[in-house]
């Protein structure tokens, strides 16, 4: 049986993968996550995956498999990433309010010199708050470590009024996904 590592530090993340996986490492990547000059936003979390997938893998042999993702959220067109403060996580929120938007999340998995790497995009609707939900909200803290500056998987899931597409998705690694491309690495798991 192969070792796994997960290249994050999320939660999240790791709380989705034990969901396919018993067993795994946690070994964060560092890498610059700044976007290129006019780079679309399922293209950045692609290119993402894979500088973090590449970060951790020289640390290994070949015969292990590392797991890395990145998410970021889209509103017509602009990136909208994790809110430096409260300030920036209001406005994020403020542009979400009663509008959809794109999660998307750039995943990727390498093992012995073999890359397999995939984009999955879901549609989330916000729904129509007032502002005292969104005060409300920020003094939970829970926006502050969030592309978008919501968790659908914690108190923000009272902002979201429907998803279309992978829940797993929006909290941060598509396990639907996850599990496909592991199976492409080992076809007899």
């Amino acid at each position: 049986m192969r070792h796994h590592v997960l290249a994050s530090a999320s939660p999240r993340r790791r709380h989705l993968l034990a969901l396919v996986l018993s067993d795994f490492e946690v070994v964060p990547a560092e890498v610059d996550e700044t976007p290129l000059i006019d780079e679309e936003p399922g293209a950045l979390v692609h290119r993402l995956a894979l500088a973090k997938a590449r970060a951790v893998t020289g640390r290994f042999g070949d015969d292990v498999v590392v797991i890395a993702a990145d998410t970021t959220v889209e509103l017509e067109g602009r990136i909208l990433g994790t809110p430096v403060d409260a300030a920036e996580a209001r406005s994020m929120l403020g542009s979400l309010v009663g509008r959809t938007h794109l999660v998307h999340t750039g995943l990727a998995v390498t093992c012995g010199g073999h890359e397999y790497g995939d984009v999955v995009t879901t549609e989330v609707d916000f729904a129509d708050v007032d502002t005292a939900l969104i005060e409300a909200y920020l003094t939970t803290g829970e926006p502050l470590d969030k592309a978008g500056a919501y968790g659908i998987q914690g108190l923000g899931s009272a902002l979201v009024s429907g998803v279309r597409g992978s829940l797993s998705n929006v909290i941060g690694l598509p396990i639907e996904q996850l599990t496909m491309l592991l199976a492409r690495l080992d076809p007899q798991r």
